[in-house]
């Protein structure tokens, strides 16, 4: 019924407040609706104004900063004691920031996000001094405050060649200059940065440095302040084609800073500094959570693109002959054809998708950060730590591995380390999937959305600045780790027993909600989970035709696309239930209800699309796994011999009638005058795989009713009412 009413308008804050789950949060609706007027108004007339066609960090740029920080964009990341307004974690109030700038441009999103990340290793890691004197430090100022915050810069990477090459391969080094008996030792940095974002006006740095000296153990992150004694060369900007609202260089550093700034403090064994993290432990904490920011950044853009596109669309024709209006030339244009409607589904069903699997992680991090700094405590006050810690988190697991599918009241009541068992082994496969799947894919799908624009979409003038995005997509896709670092933790995490064990109960809950929700493709999407768990089983066991083992860490054209597969299913699992959710909640919000039964129906029927497919790549993926190792069979004297002869079935076909035709189907058959069957060798045998054989047929058979769903979302998409015009310029 709902999806017959047809969509009337484009899903509107109030849906995505349900769907996303911050209702209740009006902190955070406020915080949308003054980052989308940053967005919407001053990014966006810099964007049209060409602000983007230059490398340096301008005068206009900059004023982007002090926009930032009257709109309380800066004051996010901050708490409440530091200059901030909101309490607790603050992933999804990030994420939400990050998500409505990049919805006009990711480059002022970046800007904004990129102080933040220079801020991460001090607000996850630091001492309690660091975290109250750099945090208070890069808070906006307070009425009667006279002076200006501080911005910070990230700098891990290092200069081509070995920008990238490896995170644990540092080439800054640090060492000790003074150490005079009874005062703090003195150390001197030696750093040099490549594709530092906020280089351009950074105070401070947060620096991954390498020991150069035996008397400092290790790594560490350090903080360079602007004015310490020596080189703070803020270096040439980058000449890059994205992301141009912000500013990007490639520092040097050389300086003399107190030891005190090592991040996270040291202790000193036998004359030995000993810091208290390395910068592998350190950047773990905050790429831990910020990778899911960059994914919603990509996600912004697709389904910022529907809207231009429709409008695009829709006035393709006006003006020339035979467009009078009132006819559907003038009122639909290209819309009047199936495939372009078909192809703006397939963008739009995308980028729900990513949204709502970017979200979830986002709220996902609300929920573990403060059970982390519980978890830290009591061990802390346990003393258990090292193998102990192990031990204890290992058991942990044991113990909620009885816990899953038992329901959110069991879990409550299980005790700290097993209720952080359980949602770390999922945020730990999210947070990567996120990265991987939303970037990677998001960009094939932003330059599905640019095509349809046709050569408009190449401009600079294109309404939504759609090639900008689709260019700005690609480097979103390398952010904090390009696209191997993601399938390489995923192919590790993925394989954690109580992650598995919640994922089969959640191919379980699909199977479940289909029965209800037969429209969502949840049944096609319980299917391809199944069949996924059965081929990583399988290649976990199995061998090559060389006899080698298939799932190891080095066979990453193994372990790699499986991880893509898994992304797929996450996906289309996290947008179903956001729409379960928004059919739940929002019936008896009056806000919602004029065209809500449409709303609901329309973004079944785009689960419904988007499940069909995740579960054909999935299908695509696991059949090309579990028999793209096998040697195929040869026509040799054995193989030969089990091949039916043409005059045989001949003879057989009085006794057996059908037998002749049904032979020629399903096995190897030499017809008269050959010698074999003139193909590459014998069929394969399917024996062991029946099981696979069997789901791969029902994969194929869950897609019946997909493209129905199609046709009826790009019908009705036909008929969406939208604004005369773009509400931020082009």
């Amino acid at each position: 019924m709902g999806a017959a009413e047809g969509l009337k308008t484009l899903p509107g804050d109030e849906v995505r407040q349900v769907m996303w789950r911050f209702a209740d949060r009006y902190d955070l609706a406020m915080l949308v609706q003054s980052s989308r007027a940053v967005a919407r108004g001053p990014v966006a007339r810099l964007v049209a104004n060409g602000a983007r066609n230059s490398h340096e960090w301008t005068e206009q740029k900059a004023s982007l900063l002090e926009v930032f920080d009257t709109s309380g964009i800066t004051a996010v990341f901050m708490d409440p004691e530091h200059g901030g307004f909101i309490e607790g974690p603050k992933n999804l109030a990030m994420a939400l920031v990050a998500f409505e700038l990049s919805w006009v441009d990711a480059g002022a999103a970046t800007c904004s996000l990129a102080g933040n990340l220079g801020l991460s290793p001090i607000h996850e890691r630091g001492t309690p001094e660091q975290r109250d004197h750099y945090l208070k430090l890069c808070a906006p100022p307070q009425p009667g405050e006279d002076r200006k915050p501080w911005r910070g810069a990230f700098a891990l990477t290092e200069p081509i060649p070995f920008v990238g090459v490896e995170t644990g391969l540092l080439g800054g080094k640090v060492r000790v200059v003074e150490w005079k008996e009874g005062q703090e030792p003195v150390l001197h940095v030696d750093k040099r940065g490549r594709f530092i974002t906020n280089m351009g006006f950074a105070n401070f740095v947060t620096a991954a440095v390498d020991s150069d000296d035996p008397r400092i153990k290790g790594s560490c992150m350090v903080i360079l302040h602007e004015t310490d004694p020596g080189i703070y060369d803020r270096g040439v900007p980058t000449k890059k084609l994205v992301h141009q609202l912000s500013s990007t260089r490639d520092p040097v550093f050389s300086q003399k800073i107190p030891a005190s700034r090592i991040i996270g403090g040291y202790t000193v064994k036998d004359g030995v500094i000993v810091p208290n993290y390395s910068h592998g432990e350190i950047i773990e904490a905050v790429f831990k959570r910020t990778r899911v920011t960059v994914g919603l950044m990509t996600a912004a853009k697709l389904l910022s693109a529907v809207e231009p596109v429709v409008r695009y669309q829709r006035g393709r024709f006006r003006g020339g002959a035979g467009g009078e209006p009132g006819s559907p030339r003038h009122d639909l244009g290209l819309q009047t054809k199936q495939d372009v409607l078909h192809r703006l589904i397939d963008v739009w069903a995308a980028g729900e998708a990513s949204a709502s699997l970017g979200f979830a992680a986002a709220r996902m991090f609300d929920e573990i950060d403060p059970l982390e700094r519980e978890v830290e405590k009591f061990l802390a006050a346990k003393k258990l730590a090292g193998r102990a810690a192990f031990k204890a988190k290992g058991e942990a697991q044991k113990t909620a591995m009885g816990l899953v599918g038992k329901g959110a009241g069991a879990l409550d009541k299980a005790d700290l380390l097993v209720r952080y068992a359980m949602m770390d082994s999922v945020a730990n496969v999210y947070c990567p999937a996120c990265k991987l799947w939303n970037t990677g894919h998001g960009a094939n799908m932003m330059r599905e959305a640019v095509s349809l624009m046709g050569g408009y979409g190449v401009t600079e003038d294109c309404p939504g600045f759609l090639g900008h995005k689709w260019m700005d997509a690609q480097l979103e896709a390398t952010y904090e780790g390009p696209e191997a670092v993601q399938r390489r933790q995923l192919s590790m995490t993925m394989t954690n027993e109580l992650f598995l064990a919640q994922f089969r109960h959640w191919a379980a809950q699909m199977r479940a909600i289909s029965s209800e929700r037969p429209g969502t493709g949840a049944c096609t999407l319980a299917t391809a989970m199944q069949m996924w768990l059965w081929t990583l089983e399988h290649l976990q066991q199995a061998t090559d035709a060389n006899g080698q083992k298939l799932y190891t860490s080095n066979r990453q054209g193994v372990t790699f696309p499986l991880a893509d597969a898994l992304c797929w299913l996450l996906a289309a699992r996290c947008q179903i239930l956001d729409v379960l959710e928004l059919e739940s909640k929002g019936a008896d919000n009056p806000a919602l209800a004029e065209g809500f039964g449409g709303t609901v129906g329309f973004l079944i029927d785009l689960c419904h699309v988007q499940a069909a497919r995740a579960s054909g790549e999935v299908g695509r993926i696991c059949a090309e796994l579990v028999f793209g190792y096998n040697r195929h069979p040869a026509w040799t004297g054995e193989s030969c011999s089990a091949c039916f002869g043409a005059d045989d079935l001949d003879g057989l076909e009085g006794v057996i009638p059908g037998i002749a035709s049904a032979a020629r189907g399903a096995a190897d058959v030499i017809e008269n005058g050959q010698s074999r069957p003139s193909k590459a060798g014998p069929c394969v045998c399917m024996e062991g795989m029946e099981a696979f054989v069997r789901l791969r047929g029902k994969l194929d058979g869950c897609l019946t009713g997909s493209r129905l769903a199609k046709d009826r979302a790009a019908e009705s998409l036909s008929k969406v009412m939208i604004p005369e015009a773009l509400d931020y310029p082009a």
